[in-house]
């Protein structure tokens, strides 16, 4: 036997230590969910739960592009599955935590829980002014603001001399004010999306102008969203295969068949556009991230349709999870644009015909 010492690849060790360290992570959070009781009626509940799961450190998940998209992607179809109202809160924060890392923004104070409002309706925009190199000051309204009583910090988008800003906001400050009056959602309730005032609150400049919607990460939280859909289609469809499981009934099978299509056609371009992204992390992942949310959409909707019918009308009344995530995914999943989505995703081909449908 030789005695010349064997190679070892250590990008190939490094790479099987990371992935089981984060399987290891994924099954604590997995556990976690399943243990943990809240009311999911409630923003402050869900919002406690939240802050548990930051202090276990739950939301350091992998960045997007770094190799391991899709069990970042895994962990937020993990939380959805459990509950939509808290997977909203999560995703926000850890979406945060991205951006901040990818534009060099402040570190995240321990234990701070951030929120990522960008929502920009033309009757609340909140106008920034230069106090001084990196400084600003808020003035205005920002309307969709998910968690805002829940959470401390936030990335808001603003404006400074018509050009859009990125900022972060401490929120612990009395030039800022909260309310959900205008908040009547049944379905995503606990989310709480209130409107946040701020008048002369300090912030903290992100980047530079346009910075926040031309990076790539853009596009990778935009397809990260879809994973969120996926994971609260796959809590309803586990209730389906349960009650299907415990009976024989043929059409009921049918419903349980036709959803296990449409899962599997979605988790496959969610895996395929993961790959993509960590593959070519500063491409522009428009394409990939529009057909992917556009796939889950079309695939949650399915499910909901398949498993109303299947179930009947007793679980919507006597499963308060089921019914809570029946009456949350269809709110949660207009964060999709519909047909605006499907006419821009056509639209990427006019300069790129590309080679899309060839296996």
């Amino acid at each position: 036997m030789s005695d010349t010492p064997v190679a070892h690849d250590t990008r190939h060790s490094g790479r099987t230590e990371l992935e089981s360290d984060l399987a290891g992570k994924l099954a604590s959070l997995e556990r976690f969910l399943a243990d943990v009781r809240f009311d999911a009626g409630s923003a402050a509940g869900i919002g406690d739960v939240l802050n548990t799961m930051i202090e276990r450190e739950f939301d350091r998940l992998p960045l997007p592009g770094q190799g391991a998209t899709l069990m970042r992607w895994r962990a937020l179809a993990a939380v959805a599955a459990r509950d939509l109202g808290l997977v909203k809160l999560y995703e926000g924060h850890t979406d945060a935590l991205a951006v901040l890392a990818e534009l060099h923004g402040p570190v995240a104070p321990p234990g701070s829980r951030w929120a990522t409002w960008a929502a920009e309706p033309p009757d609340a925009k909140v106008a920034a002014t230069a106090v001084s190199e990196g400084v600003l000051r808020l003035h205005g309204t920002k309307a969709w603001c998910s968690g805002a009583q829940a959470v401390s910090h936030a990335l808001v988008t603003v404006w400074l001399d018509d050009a859009p800003l990125l900022a972060a906001v401490d929120l612990q400050q009395p030039s800022i004010s909260m309310s959900c009056e205008n908040w009547r959602a049944v379905g995503m309730q606990a989310s709480a999306s209130g409107d946040v005032r701020f008048e002369g609150a300090h912030a903290t400049q992100v980047g530079s102008a346009h910075d926040y919607v031309v990076r790539a990460g853009f596009w990778h939280g935009g397809a990260g969203i879809a994973a969120c859909w996926y994971g609260a289609a796959c809590g309803i469809a586990n209730v389906l295969r349960e009650a299907v499981l415990r009976r024989s009934d043929p059409h009921a099978f049918a419903h349980l068949g036709a959803v296990d299509v449409a899962l599997a056609g979605a988790g496959a371009v969610l895996r395929e556009t993961a790959a993509f992204i960590d593959a070519h992390p500063e491409a522009n992942a428009m394409r990939v991230a529009l057909r992917a949310r556009l796939a889950v959409e079309s695939a949650a909707s399915t499910v909901m349709t398949h498993a109303g019918r299947a179930l009947g009308a007793g679980p919507l009344c006597r499963d308060a999870r089921l019914a809570r995530l029946m009456a949350d995914l269809p709110v949660f999943l207009r964060q999709s644009h519909a047909e605006r989505d499907l006419a821009a995703l056509g639209n990427t081909y006019v300069d790129d015909p590309g080679h899309a449908w060839l296996l």
